[in-house]
């Protein structure tokens, strides 16, 4: 007898679900005895420790933020990575501590923005063993967005405009950079030029965005990619070149709009990888606790602390 397919959740039922229609379960797929290394793990190359600071809209000493490489369905759409070849679980306390502040500041500065209601933060990790967070706007009043199904409507919902998306960039850039780090985002320039100029500009911009491919966060970010056979495993050459959308899992989608850097390794870029150093980038976060506030662990560690992440040291900036 074949095995009876289970039955549609309830969630498909949800107001939030993108899709609508006859819908039925697929078979699981037996589990693997071995996993595949993911990028950054065994032999493969990780992109994240490779690629530059200009591919970042925001560096810091120990973190920088990376968007997009081009404008989706959602306001706004950021990866925090760590500087240091680590995942989520490895981190030493006094990192765990910084990533709770920067996550705050990450999801206040998103919030910030015109037009976002909540900003989702999630954390997947099966493309990739170097640490990235997602940050996802939610735009105000669309309520049917509410809830997980929030990365698979940003490759359903039309793409904002880019110039909205340069602007936004440069924003949170901004924000960030109030806390300490170098901010690599610039809004868009103004290109004077007669009205009747501007208009036929814009609608041309409008179906160029129209006709764009859509591609859902996780598509771009291949956090679930699809299984390896043995023998692709067993011949991997550590390369770690992605296919389809040209972008990685997460920690590698690209240029940064108004940046003057190349794009980043592991796209369509040619600049030479850098290293994991931090000498290029300014201070981050610095330490406002006072004299004496340093313990002897975080001295032993190595690692700066953090700034106080007091409710009024994370106040908006003024505008």
């Amino acid at each position: 007898m074949h095995d009876t397919p289970p039955s549609v959740p309830d969630f498909t039922q949800w107001p939030s679900f993108p899709f609508e229609g006859d819908l039925r379960v697929k078979q699981l797929d037996d589990p693997v005895p071995v996993e595949p290394p993911r990028k950054g793990e065994g032999l493969r190359e990780c992109t994240a420790c490779n690629a530059p600071d200009d591919a970042y809209i925001w560096v810091g000493e120990r973190w920088r933020v990376r968007a997009m490489d081009r404008p989706t369905g959602l306001p706004m759409v950021l990866i925090l990575e760590s500087r240091t070849h680590l995942d989520l679980g490895d981190l030493p306390n006094l990192l765990a501590a910084e990533l709770g502040v920067m996550t705050v500041r990450l999801e206040r500065a998103i919030r910030s923005l015109d037009g976002v209601a909540r900003v989702h933060v999630n954390r997947w990790g099966d493309g990739s063993a170097h640490l990235h967070m997602w940050f996802l706007a939610r735009p105000y009043g669309r309520l049917q967005l509410r809830g997980t199904f929030l990365s698979l409507w940003d490759s359903i919902l039309p793409p904002i405009s880019e110039a909205q998306w340069r602007e936004n960039l440069a924003l949170v850039a901004a924000w960030l950079a109030e806390f300490g780090g170098r901010p690599l985002a610039e809004p868009p320039r103004i290109q004077w030029q007669a009205p009747s100029s501007l208009l036929a500009q814009s609608a041309a911009a409008d179906a160029a965005a129209a006709a764009a491919e859509a591609v859902s966060v996780i598509e771009a970010a291949e956090e679930i990619p699809e299984p390896a056979n043995d023998a692709d495993a067993a011949t991997d050459d550590g390369t770690g070149t992605d296919g389809g959308t040209g972008t990685d899992d997460g920690t590698d989608t690209g240029t940064v709009p108004g940046t003057t850097g190349d794009p980043a390794t592991g796209t369509n870029g040619t600049t030479d990888p850098t290293t994991e150093s931090a000498s290029a980038s300014a201070p981050a976060l610095a330490d406002t606790a006072g004299p004496g506030s340093r313990t002897d662990t975080a001295a032993a560690a190595g690692v700066p602390l953090i700034s106080n992440p007091s409710t009024s040291e994370d106040a908006p900036p003024a505008r």
